[in-house]
């Protein structure tokens, strides 16, 4: 039996219909051109017969086991760049260290070891791990990038100083989430109201990269980051320069992103080396150098392992703990109680190396 089309109104899409092979078919052709339909049609049904005569594990195309992984809770994030490169045509067993070679050229010409690394192989490993795990593709390891993956960028506490003097208004309240918590910029933007403690200077992430939620304790300095605009009755505390919550999205964070590099300018630094998650890497790094508590950078940073954490710490002066409280920050004394004498809903902000608010201790 073969597949024939037709279309539901005299001017909508065309659909297959039949069975071939055994696979009943029902699908839209996605177009209303008949020429554009039929060929759909021929090549459907070759599909089906070869897949019948060679297996699903010979024929499978990326195409197809990308949107199975993806249907079954997979990162679709980098993937869609991906499949507009390798089409609808290009199949699974095909995709190997050349395949991959290629479409790095072609998508991430001159890009870092680690990009290509996280957006591109990493993804496509994904894909092809899920289908060989159901018995549809032949395991294989992909050859990664070498070179330098671990970020070594984090602010000083006098660069720290100067991009908080620069930025617009309306980021100084996630600054102090990242700087002084550690928060990635797509977890401060999510941060609301009803898990904000000004009181104990502590923000409750519920919603985390890694799915563990965390507790944010912030030093004063971040905290008068944090109160740096009028905090809102409900919802949402970071907001777009109208006021309005962000629109937040998976693995986002990205609506900061020329703010912030409109802050690097200003401060005489490079945006394309501090980026807003070097900020979660001088949290670490500033937190151990004042603390040399590693338990509680694990902790409090949401790292599940060590060496994860090592890779954000960095090696740092040994005057670092003091230029930094000279700078308004001191994280040796995160969660005790404060309260803020005379806080109006909001002032202007202390900035780091500028007196602090009055709190009580």
């Amino acid at each position: 039996m073969s597949l024939t089309r037709y279309r539901r109104t005299p001017r909508g899409n065309w659909y297959l219909r039949g069975t071939v092979q055994g696979h009943h078919i029902h699908e839209s052709t996605g177009t209303g051109i008949a020429n554009q339909a039929e060929a759909i049609r021929i090549r459907r049904e070759a599909e089906l017969l070869e897949r019948g005569a060679f297996g699903k594990a010979q024929t499978l195309s990326f195409a197809e086991a990308a949107l199975a992984y993806m249907d079954a809770g997979g990162e679709a994030r980098f993937l869609a760049r991906i499949l507009t490169h390798f089409g609808p045509d290009t199949l699974l067993s095909e995709i190997d260290n050349a395949a991959i070679n290629a479409a790095a050229a072609a998508l991430y010409p001159g890009a870092a070891a680690a990009t290509v690394n996280r957006q591109l192989i990493t993804p496509i490993s994904a894909v092809v791990t899920m289908a060989a795990n159901e018995g549809l593709a032949t395991p294989r390891k992909f050859k990664r990038r070498k070179g330098d993956r671990i970020r070594t960028r984090w602010l000083t506490p006098e660069e720290a100083t100067a991009l908080i003097k620069a930025a617009p208004p309306h980021i100084l309240p996630a600054l102090g989430f990242m700087l002084g918590g550690g928060a990635r910029s797509s977890e401060a933007l999510g941060i609301d109201m009803a898990h904000f403690y000004p009181a104990t200077a502590e923000a409750w992430l519920s919603d985390t990269k890694n799915g563990h939620p965390r507790m944010l304790r912030l030093p004063a300095a971040a905290l008068d980051l944090v109160r740096a605009c009028p905090l809102p009755d409900t919802g949402p505390i970071c907001r777009t320069p109208k006021g309005k919550p962000y629109i937040l999205r998976a693995n986002g964070g990205g609506q900061i992103s020329a703010a912030f590099a409109e802050a690097c300018r200003g401060a005489g630094l490079d945006p394309k080396e501090v980026t807003p998650h070097t900020l979660r890497h001088t949290w670490a790094t500033w937190f151990y150098a004042q603390t040399k508590d590693f338990g509680g950078l694990l902790d409090l940073g949401g790292w599940q392992k060590a060496d994860m954490a090592q890779r954000y710490r960095k090696i740092a002066p040994g005057d670092l703990p003091e230029r930094l409280v000279r700078a308004g920050w001191d994280f040796t004394e995160l969660g005790q109680i404060r309260a803020v004498i005379g806080q109006p809903e909001a002032r202007p902000v202390a900035r780091p190396g500028q007196p602090s608010l009055r709190v009580i201790k």
